[in-house]
């Protein structure tokens, strides 16, 4: 499975954007999936997380109640609809999978279980 990030670009506060991942090959479905987000000098952090199920989400405190995680598993893609941005949601975004097993329908947060990223896409945000 390969990742494909897409979406990103330059917005005004208050405005949104939607993210893409495209996963390839056929298991994606299998696979859990979090966007991580990394402003500059900081640390890769989670920002949103898809059971493989789709039927389990989380999201960060910082962007709970703006941001939409959401998974679409016969194209093979998990969408970030990110609304009422900040300029602080600036950040190079990537997004990550990791296989689960079938009874496996977490999200997963940790950042050390993903083995599989994108090539991340940028989102600026002015204000």
């Amino acid at each position: 499975v390969q990742l494909q990030a897409s979406g990103g670009g330059l917005v005004q506060a208050g405005g949104s954007l939607r993210l893409s991942c495209a996963g390839s090959g056929r298991t994606f479905s299998r696979y859990a999936v979090g966007w991580f987000r990394q402003a500059p000098g900081k640390k890769r952090d989670f920002a949103a997380g898809i059971s493989w199920t789709g039927g389990s989400t989380d999201y960060a405190d910082s962007v709970r109640g703006r941001f939409t995680i959401s998974r679409d598993n016969a194209r093979n893609t998990v969408d970030l609809q990110m609304n009422n941005l900040k300029p602080e949601d600036t950040a190079v975004y990537y997004c990550a999978a990791t296989p689960r097993d079938p009874f496996d329908t977490i999200v997963v947060r940790s950042i050390r279980q993903y083995t599989l990223w994108g090539q991340g896409t940028l989102v600026t945000v002015s204000s």
